[in-house]
């Protein structure tokens, strides 16, 4: 647990396996282990430095200036970066150290102060899904424990919660819109996070959460009349069938339209049914929900 491969290093900061390799042999910052077949894995401590040195070589330091720096120095040359976009990196790779160490107060803190500065909306797109795709990858090669990633995520999901709750924003739209996640999906950041942009700009939302069965879907459609149905999949059970999916959402509530919206809509290849449209991306999403 938290040995990392030198893919996990290449995607979590960006720098190619090769270069990696390059630094090992001229500088003196990483040291990996060995496993008995001789494939490299490296420490916690080691990820959190390829990070920083990612970020300030990005920033305009070179390795050979960065290499003589002690560890103290390049934590505060990270903090000194003025550029927006290296501050919210930044921040990025200290929620992802956090939850390495199991730090739960201080990954609560980090998120706390941004919402304070920047607010909930900025939060989201600035730092929380930077950093969840980032763990996402490690999730999938199982070089987290779930349960790092399961704590970490629930923190971020009571954000979201607060600031729905805390959304004061009148109703200035006539539309209403049911959110729902279809059987096989549990991950409820991103129909949260809809649900908060829906909230916010007027919209009146019917949520009924996560892994509900479509028959209950088209009961509440059928009761409640929502203007349209909107669904966020992230990452789904290895035997939902979005093909299924679709078709089911075509054949039992043809009459309300359906958005969709989530990384299975990027690689969907196949027709889709007349009522349902896609929104592949955060701004689609924003720029949809401003039309309202």
């Amino acid at each position: 647990m938290n040995a990392f491969t030198i893919k996990d290093l290449e995607n979590l900061s960006g720098i190619k396996a090769h270069t990696i390799r390059i630094w090992e042999q001229r500088y003196s910052f990483l040291n990996p282990q060995r496993t008995e077949t001789n494939i490299r894995y490296y420490s916690g401590d080691e990820l959190k430095t390829v990070l920083n040195i990612a970020l300030l070589n990005k920033y305009g330091f070179k390795i050979s200036h960065i290499d003589r720096m002690s560890a103290d120095e390049m934590r505060e040359k990270t903090l000194s970066l003025n550029q927006a976009q290296a501050q919210q990196e930044r921040i990025v790779n200290e929620l992802i150290s956090c939850m390495i160490d199991m730090k739960l107060e201080e990954f609560e803190m980090l998120v706390d102060g941004y919402i304070k500065t920047k607010g909930i909306e900025k939060t989201i797109p600035q730092i929380i899904f930077p950093f969840l795709e980032r763990i996402g990858i490690l999730w999938l090669t199982n070089h987290i424990n779930p349960a790092q990633e399961h704590l970490v995520t629930n923190i971020i999901r009571q954000k979201l919660i607060m600031g729905i709750e805390t959304c004061q924003t009148p109703l200035t739209q006539r539309k209403t819109v049911l959110l729902f996640l279809p059987e096989g999906e549990h991950h409820e950041l991103g129909i949260l996070f809809t649900y908060y942009l829906f909230k916010s700009r007027g919209v009146k939302v019917i949520y009924l959460g996560a892994n509900v069965p479509l028959k209950d879907v088209e009961y509440v459609a059928t009761l409640k009349k929502p203007d349209f149905l909107y669904s966020h999949l992230t990452s789904v059970a290895h035997n939902f069938n979005f093909e299924k999916f679709l078709v089911n959402v075509q054949n039992r509530i043809p009459e309300f339209s359906v958005i969709v919206s989530g990384a299975l809509t990027q690689s969907y290849k196949k027709r889709v049914p007349t009522n349902v449209t896609f929104k592949k991306s955060l701004a689609e999403v924003t720029e949809y929900i401003g039309t309202l």
